[in-house]
């Protein structure tokens, strides 16, 4: 058996090897040579954002949140969206899917808040789920709802949308499946297996740590052609 000595000894060993193995996780981004379009999302609980520095530290394009379910505005996407276009990034705008909301009501409000920019990347809208609203509608309702936003928000923004979709989402819902357009997988540094069809932007981690940044970004890498019109 350990004396009381050696096992302490292997516990500090065991707890420092784990801060540097989160340490590690929170710098970690993909392979350029494998993944050369990398980006971030950011939102309102993102803070304070020193963009030069960040797009300094490899970020090439950028998605801000701008709402929120069909009530809740970003309150930092404008700041935001004008920051990313004064130091030359590729800029978009993301919308947060609420199960509890009705989606056409929300496509109109997403676009009262962005403006036209043909120039932008693609609108997307995120799908994953939240604790705080439990419903779960029919699929087929769902979908009905889904490709009426679609559809309004396509016609303000004068391009596809892209669809990011939680892991459990797909599961339950078959999205990739069901909606012809481009989709975004997520998936904390293992590359996702999960979908119908080849992704187009991988959400790689949501823990990355950047100066200049306050809180942690989610790093974003993007298929070669992704952004092409």
């Amino acid at each position: 058996m350990w004396g009381l000595g050696r096992l302490v000894l292997f516990l500090a060993a065991f707890a420092l090897a784990g801060v540097a193995g989160w340490r590690l996780a929170m710098r970690w981004t993909p392979s350029l040579e494998r993944y050369p379009v990398q980006g971030v999302d950011v939102s309102e609980t993102t803070g304070t954002i020193v963009w030069p520095v960040l797009k300094g530290a490899g970020a090439q394009f950028g998605y801000a949140v701008a709402t929120v379910g069909a009530t809740t505005r970003d309150r930092n996407f404008q700041a935001n969206w004008d920051a990313m276009a004064r130091v030359g990034m590729k800029r978009g705008a993301m919308h947060v899917f609420s199960f509890c909301q009705s989606p056409r009501v929300q496509g109109d409000v997403f676009n009262t808040v962005v403006p036209r920019d043909l120039r932008a990347l693609p609108a997307t809208i995120d799908f994953a789920y939240d604790p705080q609203c439990g419903d779960r509608p029919e699929r087929a309702a769902l979908l009905a709802g889904v490709r009426a936003m679609i559809e309004r928000v396509e016609a303000h923004t004068g391009t596809a949308v892209i669809l990011r979709i939680a892991p459990d989402v797909e599961g339950d819902y078959h999205l990739t499946e069901a909606i012809d357009r481009r989709w975004w997988a997520v998936g904390n540094f293992l590359k996702p297996g999960y979908g119908a069809r080849g992704w187009t932007i991988w959400r790689a981690s949501d823990v990355r740590r950047i100066d200049g940044v306050q809180g942690p970004v989610d790093w974003n890498v993007a298929v070669q052609g992704a952004f092409a019109r």
